[in-house]
């Protein structure tokens, strides 16, 4: 069994229903098991800065699905709930986000998935719902999370 962690996001409707129902469904993948679920923070959004504000957090899983399955997963869980990834502008407004963001110790970088999440160490609004679940998380290839944190401060 693999430790990973999924950030969530929403910023569209029901925010937190939207998050409700991907957590749902990702406690529902096999041979997986939701361990934590952070708390939510609303927050501004990244990039495209010119649609609603979201709401984000993040889910530890212990799994034994393949880091690309999980992946997969994901992004099925992401379809059903109404996101559509080839609509609209990248980092526009979604029903419902899911990043892989952490699997175990592993980094990769393959075409399609990068673990480490690519901009994890920049964005504030995915540390802390990590330091949330886990105050001592170590982020392979990049550091503790609270030092992330503090060099953002």
């Amino acid at each position: 069994m693999a430790r990973a962690f999924i950030g969530l996001g929403s910023n569209l409707g029901d925010r937190e229903a939207w998050l409700r129902r991907a957590v749902a469904a990702v406690g529902e993948l096999p041979r997986t098991e939701v361990v934590g679920v952070s708390p939510l923070r609303d927050t501004a959004p990244v990039g495209v800065i010119d649609q609603p504000r979201f709401l984000n957090g993040a889910v530890e899983v212990e799994t034994s699905l393949a880091p690309r399955e999980l992946l997969a997963a994901l992004l099925d869980i992401e379809r059903r709930l109404g996101r559509d990834r080839a609509g609209g502008p990248r980092g526009g407004p979604r029903t419902v986000d899911l990043d892989l963001l952490l699997y175990g110790e592993a980094v990769i970088a393959e075409p399609g998935l990068e673990v480490p999440h690519p901009r994890l160490a920049e964005r504030r609004f995915v540390l802390e719902p990590l330091a949330d679940l886990d105050h001592e998380l170590e982020i392979p290839a990049k550091g503790r999370v609270q030092a992330l944190l503090a060099e953002l401060r």
